[in-house]
């Protein structure tokens, strides 16, 4: 199946998930063309039958291949929407002068030898049908993107410009992507490890009074510690990580806004729902980064969660509730 602009080189697309399926798509309105590149055969399959597709908008026409079968030539432009713990397998088919934008939440160390290109950060969620390119946009936001240590905006590649004007996410060209990496690490590991070893949505990460008040915890802990690193934060989501933190310290103000946003988390998922499993999640690009730039200083709850969860992922423990009470121990 034929994309737009046959003639142009393409937009690889590595990671037909969520976002993959939303930026991909966005680029493909733009009358881009994308490829989109898939472990599992039968998102391939699909995709090839049927397009790519976001909520009610129409699928659009787009190639799809087998990530086994990818090889991408030499100065490709290829979009790593992938989750963190397959980024090894993607780089090492990379060619010389590969183009790598990450739009990833965790850190992986060996992502800093693209330095040179710009990654991406959404606070839009966007969660994919099983086995289909068909993915909902269940929280609206942003797509930020920049450079890590910054760079000129003219330098952001025009690929980027196709994203301006998309209804799917509003597009924020920023001088440096880390800040913004760094507040949407400080929620995801607070909300990933425990919604993932908990099984609950992220609304029941509101609504569950012990798990609302891990929640605020480990949000705090891990404020704490991005703080007393000298990390630069950057807004994503209605409030800055300043504000979240001084909320924080008023519970009743708190728990008011927690029950405000349960409507709109309601039967949404963090990217590690459903991981467990399988015996891997990307806790070691969310907590354990944090532990790292914790640096020895006092982190309970951080390392906590990183010590329950790689045991689940050793014992393919499922999910369960009950990890609530052992962790509420370390309160």
């Amino acid at each position: 199946m034929g994309g737009a602009g046959s003639h142009t080189p393409p937009v690889y697309v590595v990671g037909a998930g969520g976002i993959g399926c939303a930026v991909g798509y966005a680029l493909l309105q733009a009358g881009r063309r994308v490829v989109f590149v898939e472990t599992d055969p039968a998102k391939v399959d699909w995709g090839r039958t049927h397009g790519v597709a976001v909520d009610h908008w129409p699928a659009r026409r787009a190639d799809f291949e087998h990530f086994h079968n990818w090889s991408p030539p030499p100065g490709a432009t290829v979009l790593l929407c992938t989750k963190c713990y397959d980024n090894p397998a993607v780089l090492g088919r990379l060619p010389p002068r590969t183009v790598l934008v990450p739009i990833q939440n965790g850190f992986d160390a060996a992502l800093e030898r693209y330095s040179d290109s710009p990654e991406g950060i959404a606070s839009f969620v966007s969660e994919c049908l099983p086995g289909r390119p068909h993915t909902r946009i269940t929280r609206r936001g942003e797509l930020h993107v920049g450079f890590r240590g910054g760079g000129p905006d003219s330098a952001v590649f025009d690929f980027v410009a196709s994203w301006r004007h998309t209804p799917l996410f509003r597009l924020r060209v920023v001088p440096d992507i880390l800040p913004f990496k760094y507040t949407k690490l400080m929620y995801n590991a607070a909300i990933s490890p425990l919604a993932a070893a908990a099984g609950l949505d992220n609304g029941q990460l509101l609504a569950v009074p012990l798990a609302r008040r891990l929640f605020f915890a480990l949000l705090q802990e891990n404020y704490d510690i991005l703080r007393a690193a000298s990390v630069p934060l950057g807004k994503i989501g209605p409030f800055h990580p300043h504000t979240v933190a001084r909320i924080l310290r008023r519970p009743a103000v708190a728990h008011a806004l927690a029950w405000a946003f349960y409507p709109t988390l309601r039967r949404t998922y963090c990217s590690m729902s459903g991981d467990l499993p399988s015996g891997r999640t990307e806790i070691d690009f969310y907590n354990r980064h944090l532990l790292d730039l914790a640096d020895g200083r006092p982190c309970p709850l951080n390392r906590g969660v990183y010590n329950l969860v790689k045991r689940m992922e050793r014992e393919r423990q499922p999910p369960t509730r009950d990890v609530l009470d052992e962790l509420a121990a370390i309160l």
